[in-house]
């Protein structure tokens, strides 16, 4: 849908427009009524002391044989009510067959009670629902809908899903898709709340950034929502609701989402809402059971596209993540040999694996010693780290090994076309030259928490990740391999609720690119510091290392857990024995 120009300074504004329920809103002769049913949730973790009333539609055509789809609607009792008539909305469109029979839940924001009459209750609405943080999807997905699966046969198909919220509780809604969207793929927002109270205002930015999710979203906001004649650019501290949906909205569009932007010309209520839920869940619901899938922004084809900074320069949707081998005990300390055949350690189970074939590993060396960092080096051989022998080591093309350097805790490495080793040590870098002497090249100071170590391109910088805080550091390497003039150059996107970055891994590829595995996904950096891009985890969970591998390098390999993943990139990675000059980088 293309967006109409936004008009930032109005001379007046346009009254409000009428708007009433129609037909599809109404009790129809011969149509059949589905169940609404009454329930209490009991406190459970996420909400801990806090019940959540919640009820039940069930479409007359439901069939407990088979797995129904469902659609949960936050404020329960407003959508519900006479106001919005959603239940009514379903009764139409299901026996029209213009919606799956769908089951639906309709659940009001918990209020933990007062202990006495004196004190106040706490009321939860904005804590549940104008977070970024996953708890209240892991709230639905794990209380919930359980609860609710006790009594119907629900389906455990994400597209089959769908979650609408209004005001605050549009954010609810899209957080909870953009979270788990392995959960949820189909969301309305009313009047949403994408403005700086709790951070949904910097969800633009994110989505911006973020390879895109397997979502359809519907969204809804009025021109004067918040907004008065002497006060055209709005009436909260919090910002515009108009133009930050709209922000919003084109943010969607930018990066490929099936989105839909309704503007209406009410206020913060939810005439307009209601007059066109039908339409709203028609196309949010349009062509089931069809999955919703990622695709490319449709400018990606027009001469006009600028391809800096945008996830589809790096990967293609149609070219996910999958799983290369079995699963193990742990995988970590990806790297890569000359003709790019991947290592990685699994040091639970003292093991060290090679890739044999595509999408295969092989056992290259038993009794490991938990080697957990490898790196190969310019020499062909395969070194590693043994924090718990406080050992690095040196293994050649048949598994045969010899100590590099004694009393090291190594926690990454970082191997230079001269065969110096980099390593982290605590809060400390340290340095074996290629005559096996060692020392400290960084002694700790402003980096919490050295925790991963790569080479820019070139080899002019040593990048340091911190694996505490948001910014990892670059520094150049003198003669002699010391490093100076460090700096937080890199700026990293952090999770709602998580206190550090987590960064475990970072490579280059040959544009100057780098790539940090990091709490938030697997983040891109340009060579100016910025964040541009951010690419999708294989799954939930730390991703613990990455490595360009493949022939010509474009593949890269992620470990999660016991997992080894692997998809086709469009950038090449940069070998350590092979230093390249990456572009001049753009201001």
């Amino acid at each position: 849908m293309r967006l109409l120009p936004l008009l930032f300074c109005l001379p007046a504004l346009a009254p409000a427009g009428e708007y009433t329920l129609g037909p599809d809103s109404q009790p129809r002769p011969g149509v059949p009524r589905g169940a609404l049913t009454s329930h209490v949730l009991k406190p459970g973790r996420f909400y801990p002391g806090t019940p959540h009333d919640y009820s039940v539609y069930v479409p007359s055509q439901y069939r407990a044989g088979k797995p129904a789809p469902f659609m949960i609607y936050l404020d329960g009792n407003g959508a519900t009510g006479d106001n919005q008539r959603v239940p009514v909305v379903f009764d139409n469109l299901i026996a029209r067959g213009e919606l799956p029979p769908l089951i639906g839940i309709f659940v009001n924001p918990g209020v933990l009670p007062a202990l006495s009459a004196r004190v106040q209750s706490r009321y939860e609405r904005v804590f549940e629902y104008d977070s970024l943080s996953d708890r209240f999807a892991r709230f639905l997905i794990e209380e919930l809908i359980p609860e609710v699966s006790k009594s119907y046969n629900l389906s455990k198909d994400p597209n089959d899903h769908g979650i609408s919220g209004v005001s605050t509780g549009a954010v609810g809604a899209f957080v909870a898709a953009w979270n788990r969207p392995d959960q949820f793929r189909r969301v309305m927002t009313f009047i949403g709340t994408f403005v700086s109270m709790k951070g949904a205002d910097t969800l633009p930015g994110l989505v911006r950034k973020t390879e895109p999710k397997p979502i359809r979203i519907f969204m809804q906001a009025g021109r004067n929502d918040h907004i008065a004649p002497n006060q055209p650019y709005g009436t909260f501290y919090a910002g515009s609701w108009p133009i930050n949906n709209r922000v919003m909205a084109e943010a969607l569009q930018f990066s490929g989402y099936d989105v839909k932007f309704v503007m209406g010309g009410e206020g913060h209520n939810m005439k307009h809402g209601a007059a066109i839920m039908p339409d709203a869940l028609r196309w949010l619901w349009r062509d089931y059971p069809k999955p919703i899938e990622v695709h490319a922004p449709a400018a990606m084809d027009q001469p006009d596209w600028d391809p800096r900074g945008k996830v589809f320069s790096i990967v293609s949707p149609d070219k996910p993540w999958r799983q290369a081998g079995e699963t193990y005990k742990s995988a970590a300390g990806l790297t890569a040999d000359k003709e790019g055949a991947v290592y990685f350690s699994d040091p639970s189970a003292n093991r060290i694996y090679k890739s044999v074939a595509e999408g295969t590993a092989a056992v290259f060396k038993e009794n490991s010693s938990g080697a957990a960092a490898l790196r190969f080096a310019p020499d062909g051989r395969l070194y590693a780290s043994q924090p718990g022998r406080k050992r690095i080591v040196s293994y050649g093309p048949a598994g045969d090994g010899k100590p590099v350097a004694q009393n090291v805790e190594a926690g990454d490495l970082a191997i230079t076309a001269k065969n110096e080793i980099y390593f982290t040590e605590g809060r400390h870098v340290g340095l074996i030259d290629a005559k096996g002497k060692k020392r400290i090249v960084y002694d700790g100071g402003e980096i919490a928490l050295p925790s991963a170590l790569a080479l820019s391109p070139d080899q002019a910088m040593l990048i340091v990740g911190d694996g505490q805080t948001r910014f990892s550091w670059s520094f150049q390497i003198a003669p002699g391999g010391s490093l100076q003039n460090g700096e937080p150059f890199f700026r990293l996107e952090m999770p709602e609720t998580v206190h550090h970055s987590g960064v475990r891994s970072i490579v280059f590829d040959s544009t100057g690119g780098a790539y940090f595995a990091s709490e938030a996904g697997i983040q891109v950096c340009e060579q100016s510091g910025r964040c541009a891009q951010i690419l999708s985890k294989p799954e939930p969970g730390e991703v613990t290392s990455l490595a360009f591998g493949g022939k010509d390098r474009n593949w890269l390999y992620a470990t999660v857990g016991g997992r080894l993943f692997r998809r086709e990139v469009k950038t090449r990675g940069v070998a350590p024995w092979a230093p390249v000059m990456a572009p001049k980088p753009l201001l």
